[in-house]
C-alpha cells in the first residue's frame, strides 16, 4: 500500500510540475515553422503551389535544385523536396487548408486548370457548406496531398 501511495504522490508531483512548467515557460511554447512535402517533380509542384494556390517563393539555403520553399504566412513555410518516386496516398483527413476571400472565385481557377475538386462527402464539383457558414472544397496537389480551400475568416 505504501508503494502505491508513493507512486501516486510521485505521479501527481510530476504532473503538476510538468503542467505548470509548460504553462509558464513561453520559451518552449511551440509554433509552426514549416510543413514538408516530398515530391516527384519539383518544378510541377512548385508551379502548382505558386500559380494555383498563390504562394510566394522564399529563399532556401541549399541551392541544390532539390528544394523550393514557399511562404504560407505568419512566418510559416511549405518546403517542397524533390526525390519521391511516386505520388502519396493519403486520407483526406490529413490535409493542408488555405483560406481565401471567395471559394467560388477559387473554383474558377481550378476549372480553368482542369483540376478536379469535391466536397467533404466526395461529391465531384461540389462545395461543402458547413453549419457555421464556411464554404469549403477539397482537391489533390500533383503528388496526391489533399488541400482544403475555405472562406473562413480568421
Amino acid at each position: 500500500m505504501k508503494k502505491i501511495y508513493s507512486a501516486a504522490l510521485v505521479m501527481a508531483f510530476y504532473s503538476f510540475s510538468f503542467s505548470s512548467t509548460a504553462q509558464t515557460t513561453p520559451a518552449i511554447k511551440p509554433h509552426i515553422n514549416h510543413i514538408a512535402h516530398y515530391v516527384v517533380n519539383l518544378a510541377r509542384s512548385t508551379d502548382f503551389y505558386m500559380h494555383i494556390i498563390g504562394l510566394d517563393s522564399i529563399p532556401e539555403p541549399f541551392h541544390d535544385g532539390k528544394h523550393t520553399w514557399l511562404s504560407v504566412g505568419c512566418n510559416a513555410h511549405l518546403h517542397l523536396i524533390k526525390g519521391a518516386t511516386e505520388a502519396a496516398t493519403i486520407n483526406k483527413n490529413a490535409h493542408l487548408c488555405f483560406s481565401v476571400a471567395s471559394v467560388p472565385d477559387f473554383v474558377l481557377i481550378l476549372k480553368d486548370h482542369h483540376i478536379e475538386f469535391e466536397n467533404w462527402a466526395g461529391e465531384k464539383n461540389a462545395v461543402t457548406n458547413r453549419v457555421d457558414g464556411v464554404k469549403q472544397i477539397y482537391f489533390k496537389d500533383p503528388d496526391g496531398y489533399w488541400i482544403e480551400i475555405n472562406d473562413a475568416k480568421d
